[in-house]
């Protein structure tokens, strides 16, 4: 058959329609796990639904100041005249005051509630940002060394998380306020800051251990595989094969433990705020207002509802957004 005929043709063209499905099929498979993760998430209603009221929350927070001046109040503005001799408001929500205002003090709910949103979001991220770097690298050192390094980050991972979280939380605010001159000669401010700081360290110090314990499994596992025995054996620096061969196959653990950790950061703020132990005046806090807003449920719901649903919405977003990513992370899942 010569090279002219229709049948030689036919058969030249089809060569390369055949061969683009092969190469979008290899582009398809060429995709890293974290890739593929990220594309069933963005896939995820729900997740993405909990992504907008997480946004929704942070700018919130970062424009609280300009909210309030929107409404034209002040967060720590006490308007007496707008409460009778008992302390209960005597105006309800209006155009000057838009979620009415505070039992006793008359400080505007609006502008406590969105400057409320600051110290949650801001204790969360701090603490699940120190937590997950220092867990990270305690994972990685404790797997990858082993001997007596193992040993000894092992032991101080099972030291703090036997440690009673909460009764720590109480005893750890007076100590630091004693030994600041104590807390009848600290002002308001620097007893607030106070507590502030110290919230953020004990959430930071018990939330490293359980990441540290996942990690560190993760990377016994990984370093008897292929490439970092490869890369030990052709003198790769050990800072590099923990951080370039190692690191990026623990993204999924790490991303799955920081999302997670996010509501439990914010409960937490919120019930120590609750108990007395937490954020205190001026610092406004969702739950501080919870605390107070108690004794005035009955006379004005309006006071306690609103911290409540803000937190409610807020955990539940970050929680399910957290099981949306653990189940994009898992290659068992099929959503």
């Amino acid at each position: 058959m010569s090279i002219g005929s229709p049948d030689s043709t036919v058969g030249v063209e089809e060569h390369p329609a055949s061969a683009e499905p092969v190469r979008s099929a290899s582009v398809a498979h060429g995709k890293s796990p974290t890739r593929i993760a990220m594309d069933r998430l963005r896939k995820d209603k729900l997740a993405m639904v909990c992504v907008c009221i997480i946004l929704f929350f942070i700018l919130i927070a970062v424009f609280a100041p300009l909210l309030s001046k929107l409404e034209g109040q002040a967060y720590n503005a006490f308007n007496t005249d707008l409460v009778d001799e008992f302390g209960f408001p005597t105006i309800g929500v209006n155009g000057q005051h838009w979620l009415s205002v505070e039992p006793k003090t008359g400080r505007d709910n609006f502008a406590r509630w969105v400057y409320g949103a600051r110290p949650s979001l801001i204790v969360a991220f701090t603490a699940t940002l120190f937590g997950t770097v220092v867990g990270v690298v305690a994972g990685l050192l404790a797997g990858f060394l082993g001997g007596w390094t193992d040993r000894f980050i092992s032991w101080i991972i099972d030291f703090v998380l036997s440690l009673p979280y909460l009764l720590f939380a109480i005893a750890l605010v007076p100590i630091v306020e004693s030994m600041r001159g104590g807390s009848f000669n600290l002002t308001p401010e620097e007893q607030a800051s106070t507590r502030f700081y110290v919230l953020i360290f004990v959430l930071s110090f018990f939330g490293w251990a359980g990441l540290a314990r996942i990690i560190r499994g993760e990377v016994l596992s990984l370093r008897e595989r292929e490439f970092v025995l490869a890369a030990k054996a052709i003198g790769v620096p050990t800072r590099q094969v923990l951080f370039k061969e190692l690191l990026p196959n623990l993204v999924a653990p790490i991303v799955i433990s920081a999302s997670l950790s996010l509501p439990a950061y914010v409960t937490a703020e919120a019930g120590l705020s609750f108990l007395g132990v937490g954020l205190v005046e001026p610092i406004p806090s969702w739950g501080q207002t919870i605390a107070v807003a108690t004794n005035w449920f009955k006379a004005d719901p309006l006071f306690l509802w609103l911290p409540v649903v803000g937190i409610t919405a807020l955990v539940l977003a970050m929680a399910l957004l957290g099981d949306a990513v653990r189940d994009a992370f898992d290659p068992k899942t099929r959503r």
